[in-house]
């Protein structure tokens, strides 16, 4: 068991000679279990064990080897044969020297010693979680508090699990009554074998099918136990290890205890505990496999640091037991790798591992498609062998029902999942391939396709893959697309790879389409990359299908989980978990420590300063913190602007002595620093992924003393699970912190818009927390709300890809063939073709519009080809770029993002999904960089035949654009970039009207509404308002550029086009 699953622990280890252990875990389990004893309460406070008194007063040393002399060296290596030094925190009693040597005389026969380092290096002091001996000192106080806090235990039909629960706890004196037997015990192994034995044996066989399970009563009562002895194995695996690496005789061992809220969670999730009349899911529910009709999906919230991976392991342990398949399902793949190695001993020793899969929500989604059809290996076999038929496969049959255990669900609602897609994809790979992207690289000129078909190198691949050349040509077409747009700051080189961050994590198995193929070539040319990596990391993509996470859950017989946050999901999140996924129950656990220690008031701690003092307030907390002996943790949104900030005067003081926790910083390092952060006077930078599963534990008796550890955010999180999230890294298991926010005013502009500098002023002081809280949630409403028409076109394009499967497995080469055709078109279109740039504004105040465009895209290009072919016109007669222009602050290659030339609208929708809002701030936004860019394209032989503008904030004037430049860099800097001539929206305008391209305006606020209204009408265009922010604001995105889109691409039946359109798909209200 690693220290960070460790920490969960309720109740802890304990180790001593004179008083035997067996004493304090009766004492322990007495109050725990009963609740009641009073008289063994006062006993435990007032009167503490004398050997337990100075060895609560330790303080942390993160790395002893560090600290010790050579001189002792050789001792410490004797001490290393059973201790693991530097995989565990060694504690240092702050005693006198004379109290050292009396601690160590009385107690000589502890375990190993490890010397504190001093001159004469006299003292010795005890091993590891010797402090955490402090829990048995106040378990009977805190379960008094929990019990308490039970009575008021939250759940959303007002039973009463106070009293639903008796029954249940009182079943758990089965587990105390073997705990009790097993610590008697003295040869682990042989016990540990029968114990293995007796669990198996307490589920005997389960009726079942690859559907369901018989979760009769006869289970349901033999819960308690079973949940008895997966404790014993799991205490018994822990201690096996941890004593015989130490030397440490069984009498004396660490032995490890969950605490009865753990147990409660466990219970509430297996369905003990409910009203006894309460069975839903009785009835067959539409896309919704049940795995028995006496398990209720639900949720469980538990706090920070108390437990949530002990319980997702052991409940995953009960069904795997039983004979389920269980998929405990995470967002990050450093947390879900580090929860599966905590737990694989016990499921090893259970014999459960092959039943038990950890993974992220992208794995999971791969794991599900690969039982019906492994996709990538078919297909690219397919190809490879240059086959015109598959064979057919045979159907593997389930033979076991799933269930789903998910970890913070507030995640899996998040945007990037629930509407977001799965695309898997795999290399073409051959000497042919290779010499076909060396020939695109090597001759940029080339633009067309059939230019490229007259080289040898296209010529050697069609006869190679002569049944599947057609996917070759569409791959050209994205080739020299790329090409041309290629940009080679989205990525970095690390380990000779080209990699992508995904969270906290770097990724080395994303592809972003041809871009990520020419920064192979590019990084090579450079020298970045090396000629072996470059020949095995490149190839041709064929995508395979585009899969909803949304959908994925209904493949499980059973969904439930553990989240920290599920009191602060929105009423759209809420209704998600009830209506789609049929989740009916949650529970929110009381904390087992009682009232929370954090000192944190909404009213007082949340400010919003100007740029002059943003940096020198946060300095100035940080001094704070340092001079009172305290940690402080400090979480910015992006690595850019966390190194804007320790690269800046005010803290080049301090410099040295901060340690930076961001995606790039190495695993090893990352754990290392993570140790240090919570000690005396240590200042920790963070990137924002970081707020959430990272375990900052203070075990500085000191830190605590003065405070704890302290928690500056300083950004308003769009979502306030995270904001909960990161506060919960400080004030842990009812220790001792606090948490404040300094806000940089300008960044407020996503939550108040682009008046933002009007509005701040007007909430300044106790209601400004208030006042951005609120604005928050109708934001996140809207965009909740808004996800509905993106995930209806999910559920469409994922029924697509499972027929895929489904055909692929069956033979059948003509569905086959036209759907990889359609996954893979080419960007390239003929020129007599409508083509649309949708230009939008993406700085802080215009998420909600990238989301809308991002859910809708693949909905306009549905309706628009409908529209098309009903009038009998081509449905594939336009094409469209997305376009998003920011301010000068973003530099060069934020100011402007652009997509490839599409007519797939997956392929718009992936690019949008790596477009986030940010920068501006000072209310006009360079709109000028935009049509600039649409002036470029007009220029193309392609051209274009009209702009649609989408912003909330007016162009600049021409002194604020030599303004913004010279703020940003200068000449000198934008010299060197394709921006170097600065220019003005009006002179754009005048080009783009002298070649009759139209821009039609759409503005998000009043403010704006001046300056869009001229650009319209200069250039013959349209000018309207649109409410993004309301929850028709997607849908009133999707008619405005849809209605346009016809307009030019059905010609001389544009205007009928969108008549037709507006009877098909614009609802009317009546007033009368």
């Amino acid at each position: 068991m690693s220290k960070t699953s460790s920490t969960n622990l309720m109740l802890t280890t304990t180790q001593m000679k004179q008083v035997p252990i067996e004493n304090h875990r009766r004492e322990a389990n007495k109050a725990v279990f009963d609740g009641n004893n009073t008289d063994s309460r006062t006993t435990w406070e007032s009167q503490p064990d004398p050997v337990l008194t100075p060895l609560i007063k330790s303080e942390i040393s993160d790395n002893i080897l560090e600290i010790c002399p050579e001189s002792i060296q050789t001792k410490l290596d004797d001490i290393k044969k059973k201790f693991d030094l530097q995989s565990r925190d060694v504690y240092q009693i702050e005693h006198e020297l004379a109290e050292l040597e009396q601690l160590k005389r009385q107690y000589d026969d502890l375990n190993p010693a490890v010397f504190k380092n001093s001159e004469k290096y006299k003292a010795a002091i005890p091993e590891i979680h010797i402090a955490e001996l402090k829990e048995a000192m106040t378990v009977s106080r805190r379960w008094n508090g929990f019990r308490q806090k039970l009575k008021k235990f939250s759940e959303n039909n007002n039973s009463k699990p106070a009293k639903t629960f008796s029954d249940a706890l009182e079943k758990l004196e089965l587990y105390d009554d073997m705990r009790a037997e097993l610590e008697k015990k003295t040869e682990t192994e042989p016990n540990l074998e029968a114990l293995i034995t007796e669990t198996k044996a307490l589920v005997g066989e389960v009726a079942q099918t690859s559907e369901s399970v018989n979760w009769d009563h006869s289970i349901r009562d033999q819960i308690p136990k079973l949940l008895a002895h997966i404790f014993g194995v799991w205490t018994l695996k822990n201690t096996q290890h941890l004593n015989a690496s130490r030397g440490i005789e069984a009498s004396r061992a660490y032995l490890l205890m969950p605490h009865i809220a753990q147990v409660v969670a466990i219970f509430r999730i297996l369905g003990i505990g409910y009203k006894k009349n309460l069975q839903l899911l009785k009835i067959s529910i539409p896309k919704t496999k049940i795995i028995t009709d006496n398990l209720i999906n639900n949720l469980v919230q538990i706090g920070t640091g108390e437990g949530k991976s002990i319980v997702m392991a052991v409940t995953a342990c009960v069904f795997a037991l039983i004979g389920v398949d269980v998929r405990c399902s995470c967002y990050s793949e450093y947390l879900s790798t580090r929860d599966q190695n905590d737990f694989a001993p016990v499921f090893r020793a259970l014999g459960v591992e092959k039943r038990i899969e950890y993974g992220t929500f992208n794995k999971l989604c791969e794991n599900v498609l690969n039982e019906q059809c492994n996709l990538r290996e078919k297909v690219g076999d397919m190809i490879m062998k240059n086959k015109n038929a598959v064979e057919v496969g045979i159907a593997t049959a389930r033979i076991r029902p799933k269930v789903l255990l998910i970890d913070e669900v507030d995640v899996f609602l998040s945007e990037k999942f629930y509407g977001g897609i799965y695309t898997p994809s795999l290399y073409l790979k051959d000497s042919s391939i290779k010499m076909l992207l060396d020939t695109l690289w090597q001759n940029r000129n080339l633009r067309t396709l059939n230019a490229v078909k007259a080289s040898t190198a296209y010529q050697a691949c069609a006869s190679r893959f002569s049944n599947w050349i057609f996917l070759f040509e569409e791959a050209i077409k994205d080739m020299l697309v790329a090409l041309r747009s290629f940009q080679s700051s989205t990525y970095i080189v690390q380990n000779d790879r080209i990699v992508y961050i995904e969270g906290e994590s770097i990724v080395e198995n994303v592809v972003r389409g041809y871009d990520t193929i020419w920064a192979y070539y590019y990084e090579n040319q450079k020298g970045n990359i090396s000629q072996s990596s470059l020949d095995a990391n490149v190839g041709i993509i064929i995508n395979c299908g585009a899969f909803s996470y949304a959908e994925m859950p209904h493949e499980f017989g059973f969904i439930t989980g553990v989240t920290g946050t599920l009191e602060t999901l929105s009423k759209s999140e809420k209704d998600i978990l009830e209506n789609v996924y049929h989740v009916h129950k949650n529970t929110i656990m009381p904390s087992v420590f009682g009232r929370s220690n954090r000192n944190y008031n909404s009213v007082n701690d949340v400010y919003a300063v100007t740029k002059s003092e943003y940096f020198m307030r946060i300095r100035g907390e940080i001094d704070v913190m340092r001079n009172a002996g305290r940690a402080i943790l400090v979480f910015f949104e992006s690595e850019e602007k966390l190194m804007a900030f320790y690269n800046s005067s005010d803290m080049s003081s301090i410099k040295e002595t901060v340690q930076i926790i961001t995606e790039k910083v190495s695993r090893k390092e990352r754990e290392l620093c993570i140790k240090r952060a919570a000690t005396d006077g240590k200042v920790t930078l963070l990137t924002r992924i970081f707020g959430r599963g990272t375990d900052f534990i203070c075990r500085n008796q000191q830190v605590l003393a003065n405070g704890g550890i302290h928690v500056l955010q300083t950004f308003f999180s769009e979502e306030l699970s995270e904001e909960y999230q990161i506060m919960g890294r400080g004030a842990r298991q009812g220790d001792h912190g606090s948490y404040r926010m300094i806000l940089l005013d300008s960044d407020l502009e996503w939550v108040l818009g682009a008046d933002w500098e009007k509005e701040i002023p007007q909430i300044t002081g106790s209601i400004l927390y208030k006042s951005l809280n609120e604005a928050r949630r109708e934001r996140y409403e809207s965009k909740c709300a808004a996800r509905g028409v993106g995930i209806k076109q999910c559920r469409h394009d994922h029924k697509e890809s499972i027929k895929f499967m489904k055909a692929l497995s069956e033979g059948k080469m003509s569905i086959v063939i036209s759907f990889l055709t359609e996954q893979n078109r080419g960007a390239d279109i003929p020129v007599d073709t409508s083509r649309t740039l949708l230009l939008m504004d993406a700085t802080g105040s215009m998420s909600n519009l990238l989301s809308a465009a991002k859910d809708t895209v693949c909905t306009m290009f549905e309706r628009a080809s409908a529209v098309l072919k009903e009038k009998k016109l081509p449905g594939d007669a336009f094409q469209m770029q997305f376009v998003v222009y920011r301010d000068y602050d973003c530099k060069a290659h934020g100011v402007l993002q652009s997509s490839s030339w599409e007519t797939n609208p997956t392929k718009l929708r992936s690019f949008m999904t790596n477009i986030h809002a940010h920068g501006g701030g000072d209310y006009e936004e360079a709109i000028e960089i935009g049509l600039w860019y649409a002036v470029q394209q007009s220029a193309e032989p392609e051209g274009i035949s009209q702009v649609i503008l989408i912003g909330d904030a007016p162009a600049k004037n021409s002194a604020a654009i030599d303004r913004d430049r010279a703020a940003t860099g200068g000449e000198s800097y934008w010299g060197t970039t394709k921006f170097r001539n600065p220019t003005h929206y009006t002179t754009e305008m005048r080009k783009l009207k002298k070649k009759n391209i139209p821009v039609h305006a759409f503005y998000l606020r009043d403010g704006a509404k001046v300056n869009f209204e001229q650009i319209a009408h200069e250039t013959g265009g349209s000018c309207k308002s649109l409410e993004i922010n309301s929850p028709e604001g997607a849908e009133s995105l999707t008619h405005f550029v849809t209605q346009e889109l016809l307009r030019k691409a059905a010609g001389k039946q544009g205007d009928a086009a969108v008549a037709l359109y507006e009877a098909k798909y614009v609802k009317k209200t009546f007033t009368s």
